[in-house]
């Protein structure tokens, strides 16, 4: 089993500048077109990878370590419980990690990069967030360093290299699971040298919401300033082709593993799958670049899987989600599912089109808010609590941008509800079928008895924990729904993301 995972991902983007890998990975299997994130944020999305669980469960907030971030509480209370360890430790599969893991692994306050998790036999593990050049990897536990020079230090080519040397040396004995995590093509979006004058004329999409004001959304979104200006445009377009050009490097990487599988002969025996931890905006609603909001260019994902059963250019609408990949992958290595804790759903049924497969209808997206007490020194003119200002002093979080939603996707319904976590108990939903960029927040004029539902629905999912996560949502014949429900049970909403769970 090889797992790629590409960090911060342009979902609209993807055919375009990995053409190798659509052709090795798509094409020969299935796509997923409904692939989603419960958190749009590098460290709850890769927790929840790795324990099959929702952020309210794994408790892995935002991107640092007091945010439950590789901390010692993750590592005591999850680690030992991710797929990776259970493969290992249960199903007899050598283990293979090689990127990035967790932005605050590596932390001195959290055991360094001395720190190996259960569950991996060969770990060649980042130093904290992503880089391209002058890093340093936990080599199974001893660092090294890399500098700047591209033949020997470019780290999508690296993490090559020992994928490459692993399956040429890996037991032939024992199944094997390989990790490859890119930083590409997340910031500081440094290409090779080969590909910096790549798409020099590609620009970021102009979509319906592209560069637009953020009308009746949370007030974040509605600080945004419309129209951006130039320098700012010039700015996430920029971004936009460097991230494209990063990615050349993954398309190779991805054909070169590829072909060493053809190689030892085991390509048709190994299931690949190809996704990303988040989807990244560039300028919709006016704000520049970032992720961590709620709508769909960043929960969205790229889903690929091609492997034994699988059936060649395949395309699945299902609604599934990035806490379906450990329980999908412990399915395969015929771990028994009832005995983990996870929240997610294994996809094997999907992948091998089984017939009448039972299927959610809706999942749950939860963020928490980065923004501290301070000011932002460099945009002086705004208060206190919002983080990550820039340019032109957008800011792309704050502390109460602190939101829940529930995404449904059945057959009468493409939906989603959200609920803010402030003073305003803001509410946002949308209505996909209509409004595929998510430009009219509906919530004021959709029917009442559907907004309550899905309140509902919200607090009970935001509750959830393992097989409770995956009761019938609103729009499935099996929803019950008792309005009497909503008072007793409505405390559940202070559960959200409460200091008791760090």
């Amino acid at each position: 089993i090889l797992a790629f995972l590409a960090d911060t991902f342009l979902v609209l983007s993807f055919q375009t500048p990995l053409k190798k890998t659509n052709t090795l990975i798509a094409q020969m299997g299935i796509t997923f077109v409904n692939a989603y994130v419960p958190s749009a944020l590098c460290c709850p999305s890769r927790a929840s990878i790795l324990t099959g669980k929702y952020p309210h469960n794994h408790h892995v907030v935002n991107n640092t370590l007091e945010g439950n971030c590789s901390s010692k509480l993750w590592q005591k209370i999850q680690e030992p419980y991710t797929f990776p360890a259970l493969l290992k430790a249960m199903c007899g599969y050598q283990t293979f990690f090689a990127g990035k893991y967790l932005n605050e692994y590596g932390a001195e306050d959290a055991g360094g990069v001395g720190h190996v998790p259960p569950g991996w036999s060969f770990w060649y593990a980042l130093e904290k967030n992503s880089k391209y050049y002058n890093y340093t990897l936990s080599v199974n536990g001893k660092a090294r360093r890399h500098g700047e020079n591209y033949s020997v230090d470019y780290l999508t080519d690296v993490l090559a290299n020992m994928s490459l040397d692993f399956l040429e040396y890996k037991s032939n004995f024992e199944p094997f699971f390989m990790m490859i995590a890119t930083p590409a093509p997340h910031s500081p979006w440094t290409p090779a040298p080969q590909y910096t004058k790549s798409f020099q004329n590609v620009s970021a999409p102009r979509n319906s919401n592209f560069n637009i004001h953020g009308k009746n959304k949370h007030w974040l979104i509605r600080q945004a300033k419309t129209p951006m200006s130039n320098s700012s445009i010039q700015f996430l377009d920029d971004a936009y082709r460097k991230r494209w050009q990063t990615l050349l490097s993954v398309d190779d990487l991805i054909e070169k593993l590829v072909k060493k599988l053809e190689v030892n002969g085991e390509l048709d025996n190994t299931y690949i799958f190809y996704t990303s931890d988040n989807g990244f905006h560039t300028g919709n609603f006016s704000l520049p670049i970032d992720k961590r909001q709620l709508y769909e260019f960043d929960i969205k994902v790229p889903l690929l899987v091609r492997g034994p059963g699988i059936k060649p250019n395949q395309t699945n609408k299902m609604l599934v989600a990035n806490i379906d990949l450990g329980p999908t992958i412990l399915d395969i290595a015929g771990y028994d599912l009832n005995k983990t804790q996870m929240d997610g759903m294994s996809l094997l049924p999907l992948l091998r089109g089984d017939k009448n497969v039972t299927w959610r209808s809706d999942f749950l997206v939860e963020y928490q808010g980065e923004g501290y007490n301070g000011s932002d020194p460099t945009c002086p003119g705004l208060g206190p609590g919002v983080t990550h200002c820039f340019p032109d002093c957008v800011c792309e979080d704050s502390y109460n941008n602190t939101y829940a939603c529930v995404r449904t996707l059945s057959a009468a319904w493409d939906l989603q509800y959200c609920e803010f976590d402030d003073r305003e108990v803001f509410v946002e939903v949308y209505n996909l079928t209509a409004d595929p960029h998510q430009i009219n927040n509906i919530a004021k004029t959709i029917d009442q008895e559907i907004l309550e539902k899905m309140n509902y629905r919200l607090m009970m999912l935001q509750s959830c924990s393992g097989a409770t996560c995956r009761t019938p949502g609103v729009f499935d014949p099996g929803y019950r729904f008792d309005p009497r429900l909503m008072f007793s049970n409505h405390g559940l909403r202070a559960r959200r993301f409460s200091a008791q769970f760090l």
